[in-house]
């Protein structure tokens, strides 16, 4: 009569019982390995997490950022790296000014738009001088969530004597806590150009460094809202460790430029501005406004379509952690093949009398791939709670030491529930491939010389 599945069950825990170390041991190797895998992995998706999440709470599926169509920009931004084309004689490439700038915002699910305008400045607080990039935004972009504040909030018009500053800035000037800072006065001093001072009388002083010819020019403001350092790069609308509005940038004496590429701009006589930001009300309309924009005769960054090689680079990245990963997996299964064939030396008579009272081939490799199965089964469930562990200690000294710079809390390891189940059924899985060469081997001992071995 054939083995039920309960009988298989039963008499596989209890031969793993009899030897409860070797089966410890081996249930040890698996979970150090499942447990590896596990911290591997889920810190790769734990830093595609962090980055989506960012993505979203700023506003950035819904950002688009204009440029014009010259060689420069082109060069920069455009994803084919394509110059631009000649233009035809006569005709003249399209120009961000602020008549660009009205077009753009009346196309359909444009919520905002505002001109990159960054102002060379150093910032005076507490006795201490940062240089810095000023960027000007509207009022509008400072209560949208492109900007999230540790403290304080907005300006509430384009014309407040107000600024914002980030919470990394605020650490340079030795200011640990934001709402201290909230209502005190912070000194912005412009960079200006005085080409008087390029005259021949001076030019050799200025040649010389003793008259440069710069100027300064200080304005007031009063800090009402601390935001959060941005952790990207690259051309994002909001970067910046100072925001001031419209009204103050148009009375401040400044540098007509910001970068080379400004004066490359200004002198092929390109005026306008470098770049134009743009926030929709939905990502649905980011095709759609891309195309319109597009059609105006400039060229459209959209940070959504930069997402998408960014999950292609965290796809890598989780096949090449989990690759690593797999290494002690490898190690473990040897660690169940050699458990396994150890136990059919031990056994090898009780296979005989199992066979000589009538169990099939199939029951006794049913018995060894369940043993396999087991130890498989215990090493997933304690793996995965030791990958969760040691994460969890990893995630809590890292922040630790990086609270100490200001850094703020950050999940580096992300456990979603299929990385639990799956976890488990992988353990399974490789402990029953483990188990594939113990089992034949087992099935195909000869009862009449296994009752005759001593």
């Amino acid at each position: 009569m054939a083995m039920r599945v309960r009988d298989h069950i039963g008499l596989s825990f209890a031969n793993l019982w009899k030897r409860k170390l070797r089966t410890c041991l081996t249930a040890f190797g698996v979970t150090i390995g499942i447990g590896a895998l596990v911290s591997m992995v889920s810190f790769g998706k734990g830093m595609q997490k962090n980055v989506t999440e960012s993505f979203r709470s700023l506003d950035l599926f819904n950002s688009l950022t204009v440029f014009s169509e010259d060689f420069f920009t082109g060069e920069r931004f455009d994803p084919d790296r394509r110059p631009a084309q000649p233009l035809p004689s006569g005709a003249s490439r399209a120009v961000l000014d602020d008549a660009a700038l009205e077009k753009i915002a009346a196309l359909k699910g444009v919520d905002t738009v505002f001109p990159d305008v960054r102002i060379p400045a150093i910032v005076r607080f507490n006795g201490k001088d940062e240089f810095r990039l000023v960027q000007v935004i509207p009022a509008k972009v400072t209560s949208s969530r492109m900007l999230r504040f540790s403290a304080g909030k907005g300006y509430a018009s384009d014309e407040e004597d107000s600024l914002i500053i980030s919470d990394s800035l605020l650490r340079q000037f030795g200011v640990q806590e934001p709402q201290a800072l909230l209502g005190k006065k912070m000194v912005i001093s412009s960079i200006g150009f005085d080409f008087s001072r390029l005259n021949p009388a001076n030019l050799t002083a200025a040649l010389g460094g003793e008259r440069l010819p710069f100027t300064t020019e200080d304005t007031e403001l009063t800090i009402v809202g601390v935001a959060e350092s941005q952790a990207f790069a690259g051309p994002i609308p909001i970067q910046s460790d100072v925001f001031i509005p419209p009204g103050v940038s148009k009375r401040m004496k400044k540098l007509p430029f910001s970068n080379i590429w400004d004066l490359f701009r200004a002198r092929e006589g390109r005026l306008g501005y470098s770049a134009i930001n743009v926030r929709l009300s939905s990502p649905a309309f980011v095709e759609p406004v891309k195309k319109e924009v597009a059609g105006m005769g400039l060229r459209v960054f959209a940070l959504a379509d930069q997402f998408k090689e960014v999950q292609k680079g965290f796809l890598i990245l989780n096949m090449v952690l989990a690759a690593v990963g797999m290494i002690a997996i490898v190690v473990a299964s040897l660690g169940i093949v050699n458990t396994m064939v150890m136990s059919i030396l031990e056994r090898y008579s009780e296979i005989g009398i199992m066979k000589a009272v009538g169990a099939s081939d199939r029951d006794v490799r049913r018995i060894f791939f369940f043993e396999s199965s087991v130890i498989g089964f215990i090493g997933g469930v304690f793996g995965f709670a030791l990958g969760w562990a040691v994460s969890g200690v990893i995630n809590r000294v890292v922040n630790y030491f990086l609270a100490k710079q200001g850094v703020p809390y950050i999940a580096y390891f992300s456990f979603p529930v299929w990385l639990a189940l799956g976890a488990i059924a992988f353990s399974v899985a490789v402990s029953l491939a483990a188990g594939v060469y113990p089992a034949m081997r087992a099935a195909r001992v000869d009862p009449v010389r296994a009752l005759r071995h001593d």
